[in-house]
């Protein structure tokens, strides 16, 4: 696999779980500490550790950190790379096919 389908597959997998989607909606409101998104999810330390390496790694949550602890909130340059990458890969690229062939745009 090359180096932009598995960049693309990070993106894809910070969205494939539902904890991983609750915590998004979490910070659609603004930044929150580690501690909030505890005491939001309930759930353990090491779960959402987790869960933030996948959603940092994809580029669509960025760290901050502060003491012990650390921030998180949502990338907007991340958020528009997903965004941009679901409509590339959805992109129809078929212009019209007729008596049987297709043409299609390169």
């Amino acid at each position: 696999m090359d180096d932009d389908h598995k960049n693309n597959a990070h993106v894809f997998k910070a969205f494939c779980d539902e904890n991983r989607l609750r915590i998004l909606e979490l910070l659609q409101t603004g930044e929150k500490c580690a501690c909030i998104l505890l005491e939001r999810m309930d759930i353990t330390q090491p779960t959402l550790s987790h869960h933030m390496k996948i959603l940092c790694d994809s580029g669509i949550v960025i760290p901050r950190k502060d003491g012990k602890w650390t921030h998180y909130s949502i990338s907007r340059d991340g958020r528009g790379n997903a965004a941009k990458l679901l409509l590339k890969l959805t992109e129809i690229k078929i212009r019209s096919c007729q008596e049987g062939r297709c043409l299609i745009d390169e």
